[in-house]
């Protein structure tokens, strides 16, 4: 499964599901994408089919690989990954290194464990109020869930996820 960023960092009033499908289809990616976080109707670790958690890598847009699989994300430390491994935006870019993501945080609105967290999620993704904070990951931890709040008026990364795989 791949997890790949939109191509451009947002706050927190995103329409991110969206902009997930829409940014995959001009990429001309045929699976189902769903943003990278907890939302009001779903944890975040429940992102993914039951039948894909196991046994599927996840990895970036060249298919080098981030997670041995879904459930490891979640497994409790953090979402720990190899940052020598890039992540890269639908149109190809590293997230990483490039400058239209100045600052190296990804949304996610989760525990370290992939739960929702209701008082830290910009409101379900709908306030870009600087009053209203929102749980984010610096990518210098190495980790995609490392616990740390932001306003929601920040600009930061949203991954998307691949949520079925298609043969």
């Amino acid at each position: 499964l791949h997890l790949v960023a939109l191509n451009l960092p947002f706050s927190g009033d995103m329409r991110a599901d969206f902009q997930c499908f829409q940014q995959a289809q001009l990429a001309g990616l045929t699976s189902t994408y769903r943003a990278f976080l907890s939302s009001h109707l779903q944890d975040l670790a429940t992102v993914v089919r039951k039948t894909d958690r196991y046994h599927l890598p996840i990895v970036n847009l060249k298919g080098e690989i981030l997670f041995n699989n879904w459930e490891s994300i979640f497994n409790g430390n953090g979402g720990q990954f190899n940052i020598h491994v890039p992540i890269y935006s639908f149109d190809g870019r590293n997230i990483m290194t490039d400058p239209s993501w100045p600052q190296k945080v990804i949304w996610h609105g989760s525990t370290a464990n992939g739960i929702r967290l209701v008082s830290n999620y910009c409101e379900a993704w709908h306030t870009a109020d600087m009053g209203a904070m929102g749980q984010a990951s610096p990518l210098k931890t190495g980790k995609l869930l490392d616990q740390k709040l932001y306003s929601c008026s920040n600009q930061f990364i949203v991954l998307c996820i691949e949520n079925s795989f298609v043969s």
